[in-house]
């Protein structure tokens, strides 16, 4: 299996399985001379690990980080930063009676299809516990971008469809509940709709929300290197993903000319935009406005209720998939869609050091 890495200088390579022994990452291009320590990394693994409240699923895992090389007396040698995290609380046997079957809105019938075989255990490589490896190089992504003034705020921006209001938007609110909404009312409203699916063996999907603030202008390339395409596949590898988009996104198709163009003005000195429908990008490349990008993510596959499938000797069948699921993804893929946006961003700005002569010179004066 390829394609299991993503990033061209700074490169992150993710392995592991769902219930295997453990899950980790490879982040290669990480720059030496980094603060780094695995309380660092622990902090954004804390925001996905299962087990944080009703909503998330009751597997207790720790998710306890280790780092195994790349880093020395507290700070990044410039050599791979390689870190793994163990399994410890693996329960395989509720996942035996799959085995025989296809999970609908899973990638069980592409897998035995394609390879001939698949890990049937909680879903091997495509499992969202895949995901812990990315939140581990986005935790590294994090700490060297916050050095250059980039900062993130990202959040979960609805439910079902209940959304946010932007007059009740309070960023302490963020981790003032377990839905990570920044509108209290909407979390409220967002708990009942989702205690009713609990009740009904169902499940819910949303939208997760990021703003970057502090780019520089210029990141990504004006063809096949945009940072929105490359922000749209980082963001879109993410399993649950299903829809993604950029400032206005889907909504520019609504608009006219006059109403979607940005217009620029000149304050303190320096060009800016009056207003920010493109979302902090123009043909490819940011534009020193907040980046601005949304991720659509579907409602959990593994529910309790009654679904039709077939299983592998070819006969239509009911079931009812056991285990323990998260209800709804969205609060627990907030870090991941940060940590994914993250990459790219320290990615791009790695690339971007060669983009312009006279700055190389300036370099090695």
């Amino acid at each position: 299996m390829s394609g299991s890495s993503y990033g061209k200088i700074f490169k992150v390579t993710t392995w592991g399985e769902s219930h295997g022994k453990g899950l980790g990452v490879v982040v290669d291009g990480v720059p030496a001379g980094i603060e780094l320590s695995e309380n660092d990394i622990q902090l954004f693994l804390n925001r996905r690990k299962p087990g944080q409240s009703k909503f998330t699923t009751p597997r207790k895992e720790d998710d306890a980080v280790e780092i195994l090389s790349g880093v020395f007396e507290g700070k990044t040698t410039g050599t791979p930063v390689s870190m793994i995290v163990w399994n410890k609380n693996q329960n395989s046997k509720d996942y035996s009676e799959i085995a025989s079957y296809y999970r609908p809105g899973h990638a069980d019938f592409c897998f035995d299809e394609k390879y001939g075989f698949r890990d049937y255990r909680g879903g091997g490589r495509s499992s969202g516990r895949e995901t812990i490896g990315r939140v581990a190089a986005g935790a590294i992504a994090v700490k060297m971008l916050s050095s250059l003034g980039v900062s993130f705020l990202t959040y979960t921006k609805s439910i079902g469809c209940i959304e946010i209001a932007p007059e009740n938007f309070k960023v302490d609110e963020i981790d003032n509940n377990p839905l990570y909404m920044p509108d209290a009312a909407a979390a409220k409203k967002a708990g009942i709709y989702l205690e009713e699916c609990i009740k009904n063996q169902n499940s819910s999907g949303g939208v997760c929300e990021c703003i970057i603030t502090g780019l520089p202008v210029g990141l990504g390339d004006p063809v096949f290197e945009k940072i929105d395409a490359n922000l749209a596949k980082a963001i879109m590898s993410i399993g649950a993903v299903k829809g993604f988009e950029i400032g206005d996104g889907f909504e520019a198709a609504k608009a006219t000319g006059l109403t979607n163009n940005d217009a620029f003005i000149i304050k303190d000195g320096i060009v800016k935009k009056t207003t920010n429908h493109s979302g902090g990008t123009l043909g490819g490349m940011t534009d020193g406005s907040p980046l601005i990008l949304r991720a659509a993510i579907k409602p959990t596959p593994s529910i309790a209720s009654t679904q039709h499938t077939v299983n592998k000797s070819g006969e239509n069948i009911d079931i009812s998939i056991k285990g323990r699921h998260d209800p709804i993804i969205v609060p627990r893929a907030v870090v991941v869609v940060e940590s994914m946006a993250a990459i790219t961003i320290a990615d791009a700005l790695l690339i971007n050091m060669a983009s312009r002569m006279d700055k190389i010179i300036d370099f090695y004066k």
